[in-house]
């Protein structure tokens, strides 16, 4: 999949078949967040791989907007060093690239930053100096994907020069 295809077409989901998804595509998806970019490349973020679906029910308890996880097949923790400057920048780049990676698989995620992080310390052994930033759910959808999106045209958010002016035709 081109990856110009790939951003346009991924959906966040929140219902997951109960369909199995594979070692090489986890791998994938974890190579992918390694391979990311981070601030200073201080690679300063850590990950959680949850599959266990007694601990997705837990982790779906840690969760203030995630109960939906319990029903992935699989769950990634991003955790932060929050003193690292960017270092929220650098969350959302690891996840859209794990996103991404399982997108071209045929695997959907969905993503929430509403936890208890006290709970998913607790819980996952998430050390104190690292901030759980976000959990990405992992599987292939329950319903068919159409991949169409709900989005604002451009001329609307995209301004040349200075906001406000018209973009305009980017022909030449």
């Amino acid at each position: 999949m081109d990856a110009f295809d790939a951003i346009r077409t991924k959906l966040d989901i929140r219902e997951f078949s109960s369909k199995q998804v594979g070692g090489e595509i986890r791998a994938k998806v974890l190579e992918a967040a390694r391979l990311t970019g981070s601030s200073r490349n201080t690679q300063h973020w850590r990950f959680v791989l949850v599959q266990a679906p007694a601990n997705l029910d837990v982790l779906a308890r840690d969760s203030t907007t995630g109960s939906w996880v319990k029903g992935a097949n699989f769950a990634v923790i991003v955790s932060i060093d929050s003193k690292v400057p960017g270092s929220t920048i650098d969350a959302g780049r690891v996840i859209q690239d794990m996103q991404l990676a399982a997108w071209e698989q045929g695997v959907a995620s969905g993503v929430y930053t509403g936890m208890k992080p006290g709970d998913i310390r607790r819980d996952f052994g998430v050390p104190e100096g690292l901030d759980p930033a976000a959990v990405v759910g992992f599987g292939y959808p329950k319903k068919r994907l159409l991949g169409r999106k709900s989005r604002k045209p451009l001329s609307e958010i995209a301004f040349l020069e200075k906001y406000g002016n018209p973009l305009g035709s980017l022909g030449k």
